[in-house]
């Protein structure tokens, strides 16, 4: 049987790679052209198109829409004229935006890097013409800036919001509809240093009355990719690489409030910190980013909930540095940034073999990050290098015992953490990249590497097909153990673009693969076949403006010792209504499954019971002054009458243009759950329970924005989940629940978790480039046994007790090298 389902494999697999491989579809499409005219008299960047440099500049027009009717060209009384101006400096981008009427436009103010219910312009410059990569720069009606570095990834492109650059703009609304203007300098653009430029352009517009979304070069969804399907920019000729080099110097203050009371412990305690990052442009292609003594403190907080699985929780990691510009390090999904400065190794150690009277009396949850660099770029022959490195410094735990004395125990010496890319373009928007990744401990703990190579290949510029995967080794070594080494690869080969578009994917991991220093995994030792299928019409019809039918199976096996682990199945649709609203069915069917992480001991597996879940998906028009959706997810269990809701609510107001709020609530209650518990002490057998478990989060924000440049925001969170045993069972050998005969364990596992967060925070961008920020922070976390509570008498209790109070204020200042020197030379 086995010999039978390798022989079908490998010939399914060897028929996939003959098609792709021998198919001869190639895309044919008209490619739109510009022209940038070079000016000697640089236009005023005021919004307004008056000055004589826009007078003979060529017209880029005829945009297309891609929603919600993907191919209609835009009307003469609401067309779109972009023309492009270039000096030795810059890019300049004026903008006519038509509509019959200035009411149509909306202009929501909100901060940058959002554009909120507002219409707005953007120009896509692809400037190394390859199709893969590019950066976007767009402004809107209410003249605030929004920025973004485009990368590959299997479904097309990635849009990284996090990138910034410095950059000018301004928007104007009169009576023919608005007009923006853009200075893009080039110490914001890398390019080949070429006499004659040739660059990928494309050009956007959003008009939020219509819910239109319009592309100068046509975009259609069902191509896969956007950047690949760009026009070109011609006419930029003799322009040269400036010396890109800018400094960030920082200095902040905190002051943090918590009520200890408690003789000998400060209630009150504050800090001023300085730093700086640099921003260093190597060569036209290549740029040093260096921060040095960072602060973090102004971040948003993390969404800390109950974790009840045997896995570690992944958090989003909301530090400038380490989302900007990191497209080259994630291939490969080997690359978790929350590692560096994250829980030292051996902060559990520091509560092993106390001896008798001691206690730890400080451990800190994260080390703490001294410096960090990145080098990245990319080669006009289309080879992207990325180097990160960061150093974190030792980090100790405080033991004390009964007379007062103290002791130091290390939960992490000096760590070197370090990424190495080589990304290759190739033709058709593929791609081949080797990567590797080391974490250097110096000290007694050991260090580790993982390593590879990964490919993105498609058979033609309209990603019709696609082959894609990665094969991936990882060591540990070092602390004077044995070393051990695992690999892990994934392939995946389908049909990318089209109506309809299938991937099937092989995921194979064996049971040593471990690349969770630097990475995260939640498991190993798999071989999983997932296969994804989609159908889209996008053509308008009496109901929809487009449809979509999906749908996925996924069979996993453990691989030593091979065995059976899930089949999952997923059927649903989604429909995009005429009035911009949007609405989805969503049907799965998960089989009993064996699973061998929940008993939280080696060798044991768990019966997981067969479950169905059917749900609803809604939201209205999101430009509609009050926004509002939400889901309603049924799951049923069959085993001792398990069930279970998933409800979901959320609106958002807008006042006026300054002023929003909006709140989303979810409830997700698990009736007759059944999971892990604790494990009997002596037997060492796992004991689980059956168990209601409860969780409600609100999240409730509130958004007041005084101009293009300043604004406040205020987020306010409350996560609640509450656990009730109802029952203990042992867990049998062959993973039923029995009768209970343990005795040796703990019998409360009633579990009651509060988090709470308020984060406040007002931006003032005091030119560009530099800003002024002022951050509140209040905080408390609950996490006890008294989970017999109601919603009302918890939520009052967690305003009762103590929280912590974090005030910081931080000014942040640009400062570039061009500027020095012009004012050098202009004061000589």
């Amino acid at each position: 049987m086995l010999m039978t389902l390798f022989a079908i494999r490998t010939r399914f697999t060897f028929l996939l790679l003959f098609s792709f491989i021998t198919c001869l579809v190639f895309a044919q499409d008209q490619v739109k052209k510009s022209v940038a005219i070079k000016t000697t008299k640089p236009p005023k960047i005021d919004g307004l198109l008056d000055d004589e440099a826009w007078k003979n500049a060529p017209i880029a027009s005829d945009f297309v829409e891609f929603s919600p009717v993907a191919g209609r060209h835009e009307t003469q009384e609401n067309r779109t004229e972009v023309k492009i101006l270039y000096d030795d400096n810059a890019i300049y981008v004026g903008a006519r935006m038509y509509e019959t009427s200035a009411k149509k436009v909306a202009h929501e103010l909100v901060n940058r890097d959002n554009v909120g219910t507002s219409d707005f312009v953007g120009v896509v410059l692809d400037t190394y013409h390859d199709g893969i990569n590019a950066v976007g720069f767009y402004v809107t009606a209410a003249g605030v800036q929004f920025d973004a570095k485009y990368a590959p990834n299997p479904n097309g492109n990635t849009e990284d919001p996090t990138w910034n650059a410095v950059w000018l703009s301004k928007a104007h609304i009169d009576e023919h509809g608005w007009t923006a203007e853009l200075k893009i300098p080039y110490s914001a653009l890398r390019f080949a240093k070429k006499d004659v430029q040739l660059w990928g352009l494309q050009l956007v517009r959003r008009r939020q009355y219509e819910q239109k979304e319009l592309f100068w070069n046509e975009v259609d969804p069902k191509k896969n990719g956007f950047v690949n399907q760009e026009g070109e920019l011609h006419g930029i000729q003799n322009i040269t690489p400036p010396v890109r080099l800018a400094f960030y110097p920082y200095i902040s203050t905190d002051i943090n409030h918590y009520p200890y009371n408690t003789p000998g412990l400060k209630n009150t305690s504050a800090q001023f910190d300085g730093g700086m990052d640099v921003k260093y442009g190597i060569n036209e292609s290549f740029t040093l980013d260096l921060t040095l003594v960072p602060d973090f403190g102004q971040v948003q907080s993390d969404n800390k909930v109950l974790n009840l699985t045997p896995f570690e929780v992944k958090y989003v990691d909301n530090r400038p540095f380490f989302t900007e510009g990191t497209e080259l390090f994630n291939k490969g999904n080997i690359f978790y940034s929350r590692r560096v400065g994250g829980q030292p190794l051996n902060y559990n150690a520091a509560y092993d073999n106390l001896k008798p009277g001691e206690q730890v009396i400080s451990n800190p949850t994260e080390t703490k990050l001294l410096n960090a660099f990145k080098i990245t770029g990319r080669t006009a022959g289309g080879l992207g290098i990325g180097l990160f490195n960061a150093v974190t410094e030792p980090t100790d735990a405080i033991i004390q015992d009964s007379l007062g004395h103290t002791r130091r125990f290390q939960t992490s010496p000096y760590v070197n953490y370090n990424i190495l890319v080589l990304d290759q373009n190739l033709a058709n928007n593929s791609s081949v990249t080797l990567i590797n990744t080391n974490v250097d401990r110096f000290g007694k703990d050991y260090s580790a590497d993982v390593g590879g190579v990964v490919f993105n290949l498609y058979n033609n510029k309209a990603n019709t097909y696609t082959l894609r995967g990665f094969g991936l080794v990882s060591n540990l070594y070092g602390a004077g153990t044995k070393p051990t080494t695992g690999y892990s690869y994934e392939w995946a080969g389908g049909r990318s673009s089209g109506n309809f578009t299938w991937i099937l994917t092989e995921d194979h991991v064996d049971d040593k693969y471990n690349p969770n220093d630097f990475g995260i995994l939640n498991n190993n030792n798999y071989f999983d076949h997932n296969l994804n299928m989609v159908y889209a019409d996008y053509k308008p019809n009496k109901w929809f403006t487009q449809w979509d039918v999906f749908g996925n199976l996924y069979y996993s096996r453990r691989e030593t010792p091979s065995t059976y682990q899930r089949f999952n199945q997923i059927l649903g649709f989604d429909f995009k209504l005429k009035n911009f609203s949007y609405i989805g069915l969503n049907f799965a069917h998960n089989s009993q499954a064996n699973d061998f992480y929940e008993p939280r001991v080696a060798g044991r597996v768990f019966l997981s019971p067969e479950n169905n879940n059917a749900g609803i998906y809604y939201n209205n028009n999101p430009a509609a002054r009050f926004s509002w959706g939400g889901d309603y997810f049924y799951r049923k269990f069959y085993s001792h009458g398990g069930y279970g809701h998933d409800v979901v609510l959320f609106y958002n107001l807008r006042v006026n243009d300054h002023f929003s709020f909006g709140q989303n609530v979810s409830y997700t209650p698990r009736i007759n759950n059944t999971g892990y518990a604790t494990v009997d002490s002596v037997s060492n057998n796992p004991v689980f329970a059956l168990r209601n478990v409860q969780t409600i989060e609100n999240i409730f924000n509130i958004k007041y924005t005084f101009n293009d440049v300043m604004g406040l925001t205020f987020r306010l969170r409350h996560y609640w989940s509450k656990l009730n045993v109802v029952q203990y069972y042992d867990l049998g050998q062959s993973g039923t629940l029995d009768p209970l005969i343990s005795s040796h364990f703990n019998t409360d596992n009633n579990m009651n978790y509060n988090d709470w967060n308020i984060d406040m925070l007002y931006v003032w961008e005091i030119s560009p480039g530099s800003e002024l920020s002022f951050d509140w922070k209040n905080s408390s976390l609950i996490d006890n046994d008294q989970a017999r509570q109601n919603y009302v008498n918890n939520f009052e209790n967690t305003l009762h007790v103590p929280k912590n109070n974090n005030f910081s204020l931080k000014i942040l200042y640009y400062i570039d090298y061009q500027s020095l020197r012009k004012h050098k030379k202009a004061s000589a």
